[in-house]
């Protein structure tokens, strides 16, 4: 990976497990079993398809560091698109990014989101810390309550900004871990929870991909009026299979995936 996406990653990471202390003891879990690092299969961030912010403008810095257009995913249930975004080299994490379609959503929730949004300076979109620089607006608690209650998406996307939602482990580069299963049981022996929406495995070969998530964690955040402990961010773990070339897929399910967003979701 060249100097610029290593940049990038590394400030990824360190915004992420600021919020996610699970996935700094999960990384030395699997790194105290392992004699290689370990590699990063894909991250994922979310946003509001309202300008200046909208998926293309998030997908624009991974485009300018050689990333290319990937598949493209409809969430209709939740009110979501996304697309995901790859690098020439194998070796460089997959990017999926995702948008609530706010003109689908009630009154009260496009008033409210135009409102946060409107508030972003265009010029900070563009800039080469935007992807770590968190929240561009106000917002009190009772706000964020109240969006919680229509799009558990739009009150995360709120109270987090921008910064990478998860990281996930690449279960293929693992030594110690073959399957998801094995993974799983590894957390819940040493007290992770696991998003059980949809099994704890989602995915099959068949697919040609395999993911498990923890829970977020919930941690203390601070709004206008009060702090407040939220879900902030998650761990994922992903296994991919060869396809019919002998290359790994690539892509993402979109059914696995609708239930990893649930990751997140306070009720879990």
């Amino acid at each position: 990976m060249h100097n610029d996406l290593n940049t990038l990653f590394s400030r990824l990471w360190q915004s992420y497990r600021r919020v996610t202390p699970s996935a700094e003891r999960i990384h030395q879990l699997l790194g105290e079993r392992e004699s290689h690092p370990i590699v990063n299969d894909h991250i994922a961030l979310r946003t509001f398809n309202l300008a200046p912010v909208r998926l293309d403008k998030l997908a624009g810095h991974f485009l300018k560091l050689g990333y290319q257009p990937g598949g493209e995913y409809h969430f209709e249930a939740k009110k979501l698109y996304a697309r995901h975004y790859e690098h020439p080299d194998p070796d460089v994490p997959k990017v999926f990014i995702s948008e609530l379609l706010v003109d689908q959503c009630s009154v009260q929730l496009q008033a409210i989101v135009s409102d946060l949004v409107a508030q972003t300076n265009p010029d900070a979109v563009d800039a080469d810390d935007f992807l770590t620089s968190g929240r561009h607006w106000k917002l009190d608690y009772g706000t964020y309550r109240s969006l919680l209650e229509e799009s558990e998406y739009a009150a995360w996307t709120a109270a987090w900004g921008y910064r990478a939602n998860h990281f996930t482990v690449s279960i293929n580069h693992l030594e110690s871990i073959k399957t998801v299963a094995q993974i799983n049981q590894l957390l819940k022996d040493h007290g992770f929870a696991i998003n059980t929406s949809g099994g704890e495995v989602k995915g099959s070969p068949q697919e040609l991909l395999e993911q498990s998530s923890t829970l977020a964690d919930r941690v203390a955040l601070e709004f206008t009026d009060q702090v407040a402990k939220v879900p902030s961010c998650f761990y994922e773990f992903a296994l991919r299979y060869p396809k019919p070339d002998g290359n790994l897929y690539s892509g993402f399910v979109a059914a696995s995936a609708d239930k990893i967003f649930e990751s997140t979701h306070a009720s879990n």
